[in-house]
């Protein structure tokens, strides 16, 4: 594998993908086939915030490996289901070594879901997240050339707080709108530039 001028490295299979993606067998499956992928569901959406959370400070390759483990713990990340847990179930989830144990991470995750419940009375979570969608997005041709935060997830961070949420600072949300498609962060040259659908590939 050789990096190429625009900072993708162009894999055995041909397919030019980021560094973070390239050599981990893992994370290279999860951005071809997930990464950057319209999530437009509640149950998907709650679990994308969840884990983006519970990632604040560690890897993602990290948490994508214990992501099975996470569905487990957190019933598939039903909303109903994780808004109703107890102390007791916080107590649980900390001898759970599967998952991430940091006990205000878990309990952040009962509050966004209590939150997520919350705002099914003014449209949804799928639909209040993704107003915060940008008019453009980027177009980075190096991995250093990709933002940590914008305008959007300042707002979306500031929007979500004002609903109970927590956990969900603006970096988080950046990449939180990066793994859901709302923004297209691919390199340019990247085999999968444009591969949401949401944003046209420039020509």
């Amino acid at each position: 594998m050789t990096p190429d001028e625009h900072g993708t490295i162009v894999g055995t299979d041909g397919l030019a993908r980021p560094p973070w993606a390239a050599v981990d067998p893992m994370l290279q499956e999860y951005y071809d086939t997930e990464w950057g992928m319209p999530v437009r569901d509640e149950q998907g959406l709650f679990e994308r915030i969840s884990l983006e959370a519970f990632q604040a400070g560690l890897s993602w390759a990290t948490i994508l490996r214990k992501r099975p483990a996470f569905r487990a713990a957190f019933h598939d990340f039903q909303p109903d289901i994780v808004a109703a847990f107890t102390e007791e179930d916080v107590e649980r989830l900390l001898l759970d070594a599967g998952i991430v144990r940091n006990r205000l991470k878990i309990r952040a995750a009962i509050t966004n879901a209590q939150a997520t419940i919350a705002l099914r009375r003014e449209g949804g979570l799928v639909d209040f997240v993704w107003s915060f969608q940008p008019p453009a997005t980027p177009q980075p041709q190096t991995h250093a050339e990709i933002p940590t935060t914008s305008a959007e997830s300042i707002a979306l961070s500031k929007a979500l707080r004002s609903k109970g949420f927590a956990f969900v600072g603006p970096t988080t949300m950046y990449a939180l709108m990066e793994a859901i498609g709302m923004i297209d962060t691919h390199l340019v040259d990247s085999h999968r530039r444009g591969s949401s659908g949401v944003w046209v590939a420039p020509a």
